[in-house]
Protein backbone atom coordinates (compact mmCIF):
# COMPACT_ATOMS: atom_id res chain seq x y z
CA UNK A 1 0.00 0.00 0.00
CA UNK A 2 1.56 3.66 -1.29
CA UNK A 3 2.06 5.73 1.64
CA UNK A 4 -0.67 8.54 0.52
CA UNK A 5 -3.20 5.64 0.49
CA UNK A 6 -2.06 4.15 3.72
CA UNK A 7 -1.81 7.58 5.45
CA UNK A 8 -5.94 8.15 4.15
CA UNK A 9 -7.04 5.20 5.47
CA UNK A 10 -5.23 5.73 8.91
CA UNK A 11 -6.95 9.22 9.13
CA UNK A 12 -10.24 7.51 8.31
CA UNK A 13 -9.71 5.07 10.91
CA UNK A 14 -9.35 7.78 13.18
CA UNK A 15 -12.33 10.19 11.95
CA UNK A 16 -14.96 6.88 12.15
CA UNK A 17 -13.44 6.13 15.82
CA UNK A 18 -12.92 9.19 17.61
CA UNK A 19 -16.71 10.52 17.92
CA UNK A 20 -18.33 12.36 20.65
CA UNK A 21 -20.08 10.72 23.46
CA UNK A 22 -22.30 12.22 26.08
CA UNK A 23 -22.32 9.59 28.89
CA UNK A 24 -21.24 6.04 29.00
CA UNK A 25 -21.82 4.25 25.68
CA UNK A 26 -24.17 1.42 26.21
CA UNK A 27 -27.06 3.45 27.87
CA UNK A 28 -26.61 6.11 25.02
CA UNK A 29 -27.10 3.56 22.56
CA UNK A 30 -30.28 2.37 24.25
CA UNK A 31 -31.65 5.90 24.70
CA UNK A 32 -30.70 6.52 20.97
CA UNK A 33 -32.48 3.25 19.81
CA UNK A 34 -35.21 4.37 21.79
CA UNK A 35 -35.39 8.11 20.60
CA UNK A 36 -35.46 6.34 17.21
CA UNK A 37 -38.43 4.07 17.74
CA UNK A 38 -40.38 7.24 19.56
CA UNK A 39 -39.56 8.74 15.99
CA UNK A 40 -40.64 6.16 13.88
CA UNK A 41 -43.63 5.90 15.91
CA UNK A 42 -44.54 9.59 15.70
CA UNK A 43 -46.09 9.65 19.40
CA UNK A 44 -45.13 9.06 23.07
CA UNK A 45 -45.56 5.28 23.63
CA UNK A 46 -48.34 3.91 25.32
CA UNK A 47 -45.72 1.21 26.20
CA UNK A 48 -41.91 -0.16 25.17
CA UNK A 49 -39.57 -2.61 25.72
CA UNK A 50 -35.82 -3.24 25.30
CA UNK A 51 -34.44 -6.54 24.50
CA UNK A 52 -30.48 -6.34 24.65
CA UNK A 53 -27.44 -8.45 24.82
CA UNK A 54 -25.99 -9.63 28.10
CA UNK A 55 -23.03 -6.85 27.72
CA UNK A 56 -25.49 -4.00 26.73
CA UNK A 57 -27.80 -5.16 30.21
CA UNK A 58 -24.44 -5.76 31.98
CA UNK A 59 -22.90 -2.04 30.91
CA UNK A 60 -26.25 -0.17 31.57
CA UNK A 61 -27.04 -2.10 34.62
CA UNK A 62 -25.23 0.03 37.28
CA UNK A 63 -24.12 3.03 35.66
CA UNK A 64 -25.90 6.36 35.92
CA UNK A 65 -27.41 7.88 32.51
CA UNK A 66 -26.34 11.24 31.54
CA UNK A 67 -29.09 14.29 31.57
CA UNK A 68 -31.24 11.74 33.85
CA UNK A 69 -31.11 13.46 37.53
CA UNK A 70 -29.29 10.49 38.60
CA UNK A 71 -31.08 7.36 37.32
CA UNK A 72 -29.80 4.59 36.36
CA UNK A 73 -30.17 1.48 34.31
CA UNK A 74 -31.74 0.41 31.07
CA UNK A 75 -35.45 1.24 31.68
CA UNK A 76 -34.55 4.62 32.44
CA UNK A 77 -32.28 4.88 29.39
CA UNK A 78 -35.03 3.52 27.24
CA UNK A 79 -37.88 5.78 28.73
CA UNK A 80 -35.47 9.07 28.62
CA UNK A 81 -34.75 8.38 25.37
CA UNK A 82 -38.08 8.08 23.97
CA UNK A 83 -39.33 11.00 26.44
CA UNK A 84 -36.78 14.04 25.36
CA UNK A 85 -33.58 11.92 23.16
CA UNK A 86 -32.77 13.33 19.83
CA UNK A 87 -31.81 10.41 17.98
CA UNK A 88 -30.24 12.69 14.99
CA UNK A 89 -27.48 13.56 17.60
CA UNK A 90 -26.16 9.73 17.95
CA UNK A 91 -24.31 9.53 20.41
CA UNK A 92 -25.12 13.27 22.13
CA UNK A 93 -29.05 11.99 22.28
CA UNK A 94 -29.90 12.98 25.53
CA UNK A 95 -27.81 16.38 25.35
CA UNK A 96 -30.75 18.78 25.54
CA UNK A 97 -33.20 16.56 27.86
CA UNK A 98 -35.35 18.64 29.66
CA UNK A 99 -36.34 19.12 33.55
CA UNK A 100 -39.96 18.19 32.08
CA UNK A 101 -38.71 15.70 29.80
CA UNK A 102 -36.91 14.14 33.68
CA UNK A 103 -40.46 14.66 35.00
CA UNK A 104 -42.23 12.47 32.63
CA UNK A 105 -39.62 10.05 32.67
CA UNK A 106 -39.89 9.40 36.25
CA UNK A 107 -43.70 9.28 36.06
CA UNK A 108 -43.74 6.91 33.36
CA UNK A 109 -41.08 4.53 35.01
CA UNK A 110 -43.08 4.36 38.09
CA UNK A 111 -46.33 3.02 35.77
CA UNK A 112 -45.96 -1.12 36.48
CA UNK A 113 -45.39 -2.73 33.26
CA UNK A 114 -44.60 0.43 31.50
CA UNK A 115 -41.14 -0.67 30.01
CA UNK A 116 -39.86 -4.06 29.98
CA UNK A 117 -36.52 -5.42 29.62
CA UNK A 118 -35.72 -9.05 28.37
CA UNK A 119 -32.03 -10.67 27.76
CA UNK A 120 -31.20 -11.36 24.10
CA UNK A 121 -30.37 -15.22 23.53
CA UNK A 122 -27.90 -15.90 20.48
CA UNK A 123 -27.22 -12.41 19.70
CA UNK A 124 -23.64 -10.36 18.83
CA UNK A 125 -22.32 -9.06 22.12
CA UNK A 126 -23.73 -6.05 21.14
CA UNK A 127 -27.34 -6.35 20.29
CA UNK A 128 -29.91 -3.83 21.20
CA UNK A 129 -33.76 -4.01 19.92
CA UNK A 130 -36.28 -1.24 21.30
CA UNK A 131 -40.15 -2.26 20.06
CA UNK A 132 -42.80 0.87 20.90
CA UNK A 133 -46.37 0.65 20.52
CA UNK A 134 -49.27 3.41 20.81
CA UNK A 135 -52.81 3.66 19.13
CA UNK A 136 -52.19 0.10 17.65
CA UNK A 137 -48.75 0.85 15.93
CA UNK A 138 -45.41 -0.66 16.52
CA UNK A 139 -42.48 0.79 15.86
CA UNK A 140 -39.00 -1.68 15.98
CA UNK A 141 -35.17 -0.31 15.95
CA UNK A 142 -32.36 -2.75 16.12
CA UNK A 143 -28.68 -1.88 16.83
CA UNK A 144 -26.29 -4.19 16.13
CA UNK A 145 -22.32 -4.63 16.33
CA UNK A 146 -21.86 -1.02 16.53
CA UNK A 147 -23.54 1.79 18.84
CA UNK A 148 -25.60 3.48 16.32
CA UNK A 149 -25.06 0.78 14.10
CA UNK A 150 -29.08 0.11 12.92
CA UNK A 151 -29.97 -2.61 10.86
CA UNK A 152 -33.72 -2.54 11.17
CA UNK A 153 -35.97 0.66 11.60
CA UNK A 154 -39.56 -0.93 11.32
CA UNK A 155 -42.93 0.61 11.41
CA UNK A 156 -45.79 -1.96 11.86
CA UNK A 157 -43.23 -4.50 10.24
CA UNK A 158 -42.37 -2.59 7.28
CA UNK A 159 -39.01 -1.58 7.04
CA UNK A 160 -38.70 2.66 6.70
CA UNK A 161 -35.79 3.52 4.54
CA UNK A 162 -36.24 7.52 4.04
CA UNK A 163 -35.99 7.90 7.81
CA UNK A 164 -33.63 8.93 9.91
CA UNK A 165 -32.21 5.59 10.07
CA UNK A 166 -30.81 6.11 6.77
CA UNK A 167 -29.81 9.16 7.43
CA UNK A 168 -27.62 7.50 9.96
CA UNK A 169 -26.23 5.17 7.98
CA UNK A 170 -27.63 2.18 8.71
CA UNK A 171 -28.86 -0.38 5.90
CA UNK A 172 -26.44 -0.68 2.90
CA UNK A 173 -24.28 2.48 3.54
CA UNK A 174 -23.50 1.11 7.33
CA UNK A 175 -22.89 -2.73 5.38
CA UNK A 176 -20.39 -1.29 2.87
CA UNK A 177 -18.92 0.79 5.87
CA UNK A 178 -18.52 -2.46 7.94
CA UNK A 179 -17.01 -3.86 4.75
CA UNK A 180 -14.45 -1.38 4.80
CA UNK A 181 -13.78 -1.10 8.04
CA UNK A 182 -12.69 -4.65 8.12
CA UNK A 183 -10.37 -4.32 5.21
CA UNK A 184 -8.81 -1.27 7.17
CA UNK A 185 -8.07 -2.97 9.99
CA UNK A 186 -6.22 -5.43 8.65
CA UNK A 187 -3.75 -2.83 7.65
CA UNK A 188 -3.19 -2.15 11.46
CA UNK A 189 0.14 -3.01 12.42
CA UNK A 190 2.47 -1.81 14.90
CA UNK A 191 5.02 -1.26 12.33
CA UNK A 192 2.63 0.52 10.38
CA UNK A 193 1.18 2.79 12.72
CA UNK A 194 4.84 3.72 13.93
CA UNK A 195 5.53 4.82 10.46
CA UNK A 196 2.67 6.63 10.32
CA UNK A 197 2.83 8.26 13.62
CA UNK A 198 6.64 9.46 12.74
CA UNK A 199 6.04 10.59 8.87
CA UNK A 200 2.39 10.40 7.87
CA UNK A 201 0.68 12.75 7.15
CA UNK A 202 -2.24 13.36 10.03
CA UNK A 203 -4.11 16.47 9.07
CA UNK A 204 -7.08 14.85 7.92
CA UNK A 205 -7.71 13.20 11.51
CA UNK A 206 -6.08 16.43 12.91
CA UNK A 207 -9.48 18.30 13.91
CA UNK A 208 -10.83 15.10 15.49
CA UNK A 209 -7.36 14.61 17.84
CA UNK A 210 -7.84 18.01 18.66
CA UNK A 211 -11.03 17.75 19.81
CA UNK A 212 -10.38 14.40 22.10
CA UNK A 213 -7.64 16.45 23.72
CA UNK A 214 -9.87 19.21 24.10
CA UNK A 215 -12.93 17.43 25.60
CA UNK A 216 -11.33 14.70 27.23
CA UNK A 217 -9.36 17.17 29.30
CA UNK A 218 -12.27 19.21 30.06
CA UNK A 219 -14.20 16.09 31.34
CA UNK A 220 -11.05 14.64 33.52
CA UNK A 221 -10.57 18.41 35.20
CA UNK A 222 -14.36 17.84 36.19
CA UNK A 223 -13.55 14.66 37.40
CA UNK A 224 -10.56 16.49 39.80
CA UNK A 225 -12.45 19.76 40.74
CA UNK A 226 -15.48 17.72 41.90
CA UNK A 227 -16.69 14.84 43.94
CA UNK A 228 -17.99 12.22 40.98
CA UNK A 229 -18.40 8.85 42.27
CA UNK A 230 -15.52 7.14 44.37
CA UNK A 231 -13.16 10.57 43.03
CA UNK A 232 -10.46 7.71 42.07
CA UNK A 233 -8.40 10.72 40.08
CA UNK A 234 -8.75 13.02 43.03
CA UNK A 235 -7.36 10.22 45.71
CA UNK A 236 -4.56 9.11 43.41
CA UNK A 237 -3.51 13.06 42.35
CA UNK A 238 -3.78 13.86 46.25
CA UNK A 239 -1.17 10.89 47.27
CA UNK A 240 1.44 12.12 44.86
CA UNK A 241 0.86 15.13 42.84
CA UNK A 242 4.66 15.78 41.24
CA UNK A 243 5.03 12.28 39.88
CA UNK A 244 4.09 12.41 36.37
CA UNK A 245 3.20 8.59 36.27
CA UNK A 246 0.53 9.38 39.29
CA UNK A 247 -0.67 12.65 37.35
CA UNK A 248 -1.14 10.47 34.14
CA UNK A 249 -3.37 7.52 36.12
CA UNK A 250 -5.09 10.65 38.01
CA UNK A 251 -6.01 12.65 34.65
CA UNK A 252 -7.64 9.30 33.05
CA UNK A 253 -9.44 7.96 36.24
CA UNK A 254 -10.79 11.37 36.99
CA UNK A 255 -12.27 11.38 33.34
CA UNK A 256 -14.39 8.37 34.49
CA UNK A 257 -15.26 8.99 38.10
CA UNK A 258 -17.16 11.68 36.13
CA UNK A 259 -18.98 9.90 33.30
CA UNK A 260 -19.79 6.87 35.03
CA UNK A 261 -21.84 9.12 37.53
CA UNK A 262 -23.78 10.75 35.51
CA UNK A 263 -21.47 14.11 34.37
CA UNK A 264 -23.28 15.32 31.05
CA UNK A 265 -20.13 16.53 29.60
CA UNK A 266 -19.27 15.27 26.43
CA UNK A 267 -15.84 13.20 25.96
CA UNK A 268 -14.53 11.63 22.26
CA UNK A 269 -14.56 7.83 22.37
CA UNK A 270 -12.45 5.34 20.63
CA UNK A 271 -12.92 1.52 20.49
CA UNK A 272 -16.84 2.54 21.37
CA UNK A 273 -15.78 3.58 24.27
CA UNK A 274 -15.42 7.07 26.24
CA UNK A 275 -13.88 5.29 29.04
CA UNK A 276 -10.74 3.83 25.77
CA UNK A 277 -10.85 7.22 24.60
CA UNK A 278 -9.75 9.00 28.04
CA UNK A 279 -7.26 6.13 28.64
CA UNK A 280 -5.98 6.87 24.93
CA UNK A 281 -5.67 10.24 25.54
CA UNK A 282 -5.13 11.82 28.89
CA UNK A 283 -1.54 9.98 30.04
CA UNK A 284 -0.22 11.04 26.44
CA UNK A 285 -1.06 14.50 27.24
CA UNK A 286 0.57 14.29 30.59
CA UNK A 287 3.56 12.78 29.42
CA UNK A 288 3.96 15.38 26.15
CA UNK A 289 4.16 18.10 29.10
CA UNK A 290 6.80 16.32 30.99
CA UNK A 291 8.67 15.49 28.23
CA UNK A 292 8.40 18.98 26.44
CA UNK A 293 7.02 17.51 23.95
CA UNK A 294 5.86 20.05 20.74
CA UNK A 295 2.08 19.84 19.89
CA UNK A 296 2.64 18.35 17.03
CA UNK A 297 4.53 15.89 18.31
CA UNK A 298 1.50 15.49 21.02
CA UNK A 299 -1.17 14.98 18.22
CA UNK A 300 1.04 12.47 15.97
CA UNK A 301 1.72 10.47 19.67
CA UNK A 302 -1.80 10.89 20.42
CA UNK A 303 -2.47 9.40 17.22
CA UNK A 304 -0.34 6.52 17.92
CA UNK A 305 -2.12 5.50 20.25
CA UNK A 306 -5.28 5.49 19.90
CA UNK A 307 -4.56 3.58 16.57
CA UNK A 308 -2.60 0.83 18.80
CA UNK A 309 -5.93 0.82 21.13
CA UNK A 310 -7.89 -0.01 17.90
CA UNK A 311 -5.48 -2.58 16.76
CA UNK A 312 -5.49 -4.70 19.58
CA UNK A 313 -9.44 -4.20 20.47
CA UNK A 314 -9.78 -5.31 17.65
CA UNK A 315 -8.98 -9.44 17.66
CA UNK A 316 -11.54 -8.75 21.15
CA UNK A 317 -14.40 -7.48 19.70
CA UNK A 318 -16.67 -4.64 20.56
CA UNK A 319 -17.81 -5.72 24.01
CA UNK A 320 -16.77 -8.94 25.87
CA UNK A 321 -15.15 -10.09 29.44
CA UNK A 322 -12.26 -8.38 28.68
CA UNK A 323 -11.34 -4.58 29.95
CA UNK A 324 -10.98 -2.83 27.34
CA UNK A 325 -9.11 -0.13 28.83
CA UNK A 326 -6.07 -2.16 28.88
CA UNK A 327 -6.23 -2.14 25.02
CA UNK A 328 -6.03 1.70 25.52
CA UNK A 329 -3.64 1.32 28.20
CA UNK A 330 -1.17 -0.23 25.27
CA UNK A 331 -1.72 2.41 23.09
CA UNK A 332 -0.97 5.11 25.91
CA UNK A 333 2.56 3.05 26.73
CA UNK A 334 3.13 2.59 23.52
CA UNK A 335 3.08 6.41 22.64
CA UNK A 336 4.68 7.42 25.69
CA UNK A 337 7.99 5.08 24.68
CA UNK A 338 7.82 6.55 21.63
CA UNK A 339 7.81 10.44 22.39
CA UNK A 340 10.38 9.59 25.38
CA UNK A 341 12.65 8.17 22.07
CA UNK A 342 12.31 4.68 22.14
CA UNK A 343 13.00 2.56 19.69
CA UNK A 344 10.53 0.50 17.33
CA UNK A 345 11.62 -2.79 19.55
CA UNK A 346 10.71 -0.81 22.84
CA UNK A 347 7.42 0.50 22.02
CA UNK A 348 6.41 -3.54 21.32
CA UNK A 349 8.16 -4.24 24.34
CA UNK A 350 5.97 -2.19 26.00
CA UNK A 351 2.62 -3.49 24.69
CA UNK A 352 3.92 -6.76 25.26
CA UNK A 353 4.77 -5.92 28.92
CA UNK A 354 1.35 -4.24 29.41
CA UNK A 355 -0.47 -7.25 28.34
CA UNK A 356 1.51 -9.89 30.32
CA UNK A 357 0.55 -7.88 33.28
CA UNK A 358 -3.29 -7.05 33.13
CA UNK A 359 -4.40 -8.70 30.63
CA UNK A 360 -6.86 -10.32 32.66
CA UNK A 361 -8.93 -7.79 34.07
CA UNK A 362 -12.53 -8.48 33.63
CA UNK A 363 -15.14 -6.68 32.13
CA UNK A 364 -18.11 -6.52 34.99
CA UNK A 365 -20.30 -3.76 33.76
CA UNK A 366 -20.03 0.07 33.71
CA UNK A 367 -19.50 1.78 36.69
CA UNK A 368 -17.44 3.76 39.62
CA UNK A 369 -14.46 0.96 39.80
CA UNK A 370 -13.81 1.63 35.73
CA UNK A 371 -11.81 4.56 37.11
CA UNK A 372 -9.83 1.85 39.28
CA UNK A 373 -9.55 -0.23 36.75
CA UNK A 374 -8.33 2.45 34.48
CA UNK A 375 -5.52 3.28 36.86
CA UNK A 376 -4.46 0.13 36.96
CA UNK A 377 -3.88 -0.45 33.14
CA UNK A 378 -2.23 3.18 32.70
CA UNK A 379 -0.02 2.11 35.86
CA UNK A 380 0.50 -1.60 33.67
CA UNK A 381 1.66 0.78 30.82
CA UNK A 382 3.51 2.76 32.39
CA UNK A 383 5.63 0.13 34.16
CA UNK A 384 5.95 -1.85 30.72
CA UNK A 385 7.40 1.41 29.42
CA UNK A 386 10.07 1.87 32.00
CA UNK A 387 10.69 -1.86 31.58
CA UNK A 388 11.13 -1.81 27.69
CA UNK A 389 13.39 1.41 28.55
CA UNK A 390 15.17 -0.60 30.92
CA UNK A 391 15.55 -3.68 28.19
CA UNK A 392 13.58 -5.62 30.27
CA UNK A 393 10.41 -7.33 29.81
CA UNK A 394 8.33 -10.78 29.39
CA UNK A 395 9.83 -12.92 27.22
CA UNK A 396 8.11 -15.52 24.52
CA UNK A 397 6.87 -18.72 26.12
CA UNK A 398 5.92 -17.54 29.14
CA UNK A 399 2.15 -17.36 29.81
CA UNK A 400 0.40 -15.65 26.92
CA UNK A 401 3.83 -13.61 25.38
CA UNK A 402 4.07 -15.05 22.20
CA UNK A 403 7.49 -14.81 19.92
CA UNK A 404 6.66 -11.20 18.36
CA UNK A 405 4.25 -7.98 19.34
CA UNK A 406 1.71 -8.94 16.79
CA UNK A 407 1.56 -12.49 17.68
CA UNK A 408 1.38 -11.71 21.58
CA UNK A 409 -1.67 -9.07 20.44
CA UNK A 410 -3.25 -12.03 18.47
CA UNK A 411 -3.21 -14.43 20.96
CA UNK A 412 -4.25 -11.94 23.83
CA UNK A 413 -7.45 -11.11 21.95
CA UNK A 414 -8.62 -14.57 21.37
CA UNK A 415 -8.74 -15.38 24.65
CA UNK A 416 -10.63 -12.14 25.61
CA UNK A 417 -13.24 -12.59 22.58
CA UNK A 418 -12.93 -16.83 22.46
CA UNK A 419 -11.60 -18.08 26.19
CA UNK A 420 -13.57 -15.13 28.52
CA UNK A 421 -16.91 -15.79 27.02
CA UNK A 422 -17.96 -18.59 29.77
CA UNK A 423 -16.65 -16.17 32.04
CA UNK A 424 -18.70 -13.27 30.68
CA UNK A 425 -22.01 -15.60 30.87
CA UNK A 426 -20.92 -16.12 34.60
CA UNK A 427 -20.44 -12.36 35.26
CA UNK A 428 -23.70 -11.77 34.07
CA UNK A 429 -25.57 -14.71 35.51
CA UNK A 430 -24.62 -13.21 38.76
CA UNK A 431 -25.25 -9.90 38.09
CA UNK A 432 -28.32 -10.29 37.05
CA UNK A 433 -29.12 -12.99 40.35
CA UNK A 434 -29.65 -15.70 38.24
CA UNK A 435 -26.24 -17.28 40.29
CA UNK A 436 -26.12 -17.15 43.81
CA UNK A 437 -22.51 -17.45 44.88
CA UNK A 438 -21.99 -19.90 48.29
CA UNK A 439 -19.80 -17.95 50.90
Amino acid sequence: MERTERDELFCSILNEELVCALGCTEPIAVAFAAALARETLGCEPEHIEATCSGNIIKNVKSVTVPNSDGMAGIEAATVLGAVGGDASSALEVLEHVSDADIDRTRELLAQDGYCSVALAHNVPNLYIKVCAQAAGHEAEVVVVDHHTNVVLCALDGVARSGSLSAARGCMDAEDEADAGRGDALRELTLDAIMDFARSGSIDAARAALERQIELNSAISDEGLTNPWGAQVGKTLLASRYDDVACRARARAAAGSDARMNGCSMPVVIVCGSGNQGITACMPVVEYARKLCIPHEGLLRALALSDLVAVHVKSYIGALSAFCGVVCAACGAGAAITWMAGGSPEQVGETIVNTLGNVGGIVCDGAKSSCAAKISAAVDAAILGHDMAMAGRGFRAGEGLVQRTVEETIASMGYVGRVGMKPTDEEILNIMIGKTEVDC
